[in-house]
């Protein structure tokens, strides 16, 4: 049996090409969007993708599933859950699929795979059990996508906090709570082959591991452990989940309705930057400056957004622009690819242009700065009552500590939640080290907003500042 993992670090997602090398056939199991990543490793590997399978409607990316249709593969899915969560756009269409219940099987080749229908997470989630047929009629691992992790379970408030399905989220809990007596049942020896690693917002304690066993994640993975009674499970399991990205409902309903076909990637054309602001010159257009945060304060073009070219840059850019909106870059030559991959990868597709840093300075075109404070200059500042202070951290690091009379909206939801920062005053934002607040100062200039950007660490202020507040 052929077995690759695949890893985006980016997104902290796995997925997973496993052939049968006998046949030379081969299925992919939660395919990104651009899945000529998984064609020429399989192509390397003397192997023909014939199947494609996912275990749930994702939420942090866009499938490539039908992608692989398109071509002719074979898909399969869940036919599990509820009317709600159906892959409404494989139904009753001209591919080739089949709908998964639990207890399903099918091979490709030697290999079988058997569904297990593992809710929680989402209703319609399903795991594989995964058995190589040429040396054993039992199964070795567990494709187990958003169920279980490595040291974590998949978050069951999504539908809620990220769908925007109203009250579900205790629901889900309960259902993921019940769903880990299966977990429970498997023989401890299985390998345990998760869809996420450290660093994905679809849990809150992923471990960097790439794989484990049902037995070393029962006796250690504290979500697990805590799976004592159902009302001490949901009670921990809902504690502390951090504020999903704004572009994972879109996710939700594009992996469900059909994603776009994508075919070949958008080719944005190179552009002097005078040209580039009258084409990004309405709210239907932004331009997206990938620099680090210090060169950006110093001197950026008006209404740009910061999201620099490292891990966040699809959070922020998946927080902060919305899928209508034409794309331009400020970024180096050798990063516009990378860029373009990581934007369509969450249905940012229309990326028309791009200059470079170099070019942007070399430019005559007049740029704006932001003023930079620490928290020492933060404290005399709102002692005047002139300023607002924004804290962008996540409201479980907000309630365990904040500065008195500070409002609180995590970065990954400021774009909706824009208009509850007051414009009559300047805003003062800040976060745990001044990375998500350079994001967030961007945005909040972009919408007309007087700023200043604390660019500081938050935890000694906390210790030191007697207006500290807890809940």
């Amino acid at each position: 049996m052929f077995f690759k993992q695949i890893f985006e670090e980016k997104l902290a997602q796995y997925a997973y090409l496993i052939g049968c090398q006998i046949e030379g056939t081969a299925i992919v199991i939660d395919p990104m969007r651009d899945i000529k990543r998984y064609e020429d490793l399989a192509e390397i590997n003397g192997l023909k993708i014939v199947a494609v399978a996912e275990t749930h409607i994702h939420a942090d990316y866009l499938s490539g599933v039908r992608e692989f249709a398109e071509k002719g593969v074979k898909l399969y899915v869940s036919d599990e859950g509820d009317a709600d969560w159906k892959y409404e756009y494989v139904i009753g269409s001209s591919y080739d699929y089949q709908l998964l219940k639990d207890g399903d099987q099918f091979n490709i080749g030697n290999i079988r795979f058997k569904a297990v229908h593992s809710p929680g997470h989402t209703p319609e989630h399903v795991s594989y059990m995964v058995t190589d047929g040429a040396a054993t009629n039992q199964p070795m691992g567990i494709l187990t996508g958003d169920f279980v992790f490595v040291g974590d379970v998949g978050r069951p408030d999504l539908l809620e906090t990220a769908a925007g399905q109203v009250g579900v989220m205790e629901d889900s809990a309960k259902t993921l709570y019940k769903s880990l007596d299966i977990f429970k049942a498997l023989p401890e020896y299985l390998q345990v082959w998760p869809g996420h690693g450290a660093g994905s917002a679809c849990g809150k304690a992923l471990g960097a591991v790439p794989k484990s066993t049902v037995g070393y994640e029962q006796k250690f993975n504290q979500s697990i452990l805590s799976s004592i009674n159902e009302q001490t499970f949901v009670d921990f399991i809902l504690d502390g989940q951090p504020e999903p990205p704004l572009y994972f409902a879109r996710m939700k309903r594009d992996n469900k309705l059909g994603p776009k076909v994508l075919g070949d990637l958008p080719n944005p054309k190179k552009l002097e930057v005078k040209s580039m602001i009258e084409l990004a010159n309405d709210e239907h257009s932004v331009i997206i400056d990938t620099r680090n945060r210090t060169d950006f304060m110093k001197g950026h073009l008006k209404d740009s957004i910061l999201a620099i070219m490292n891990k966040t840059f699809n959070t922020i850019a998946g927080s902060y622009v919305t899928e209508d909106q034409d794309i331009y870059l400020i970024i180096e030559d050798d990063k516009v690819e990378e860029a373009v991959v990581d934007l369509i990868r969450i249905g940012l597709d229309n990326i028309k242009g791009f200059a470079t840093p170099a070019e942007l300075l070399a430019s005559e075109v007049p740029l704006v700065s932001t003023n930079t404070v620490t928290f020492e200059q933060t404290d005399a500042m709102m002692k005047s009552g002139g300023y607002i202070l924004l804290d962008v951290r996540k409201k479980s690091e907000f309630d365990a500590g904040h500065g008195k009379d500070a409002i609180n909206i995590a970065h990954t939801r400021l774009l909706e939640r824009i208009d509850e920062v007051p414009i009559e005053k300047p805003v003062i934002v800040h976060c745990k080290s001044g990375a998500r607040a350079s994001a967030s100062a961007s945005l909040l200039e972009r919408f007309g907003h007087t700023v200043h950007y604390v660019d500081d660490l938050v935890e000694p202020w906390l210790e030191r500042n007697n207006q500290t507040e807890k809940v």
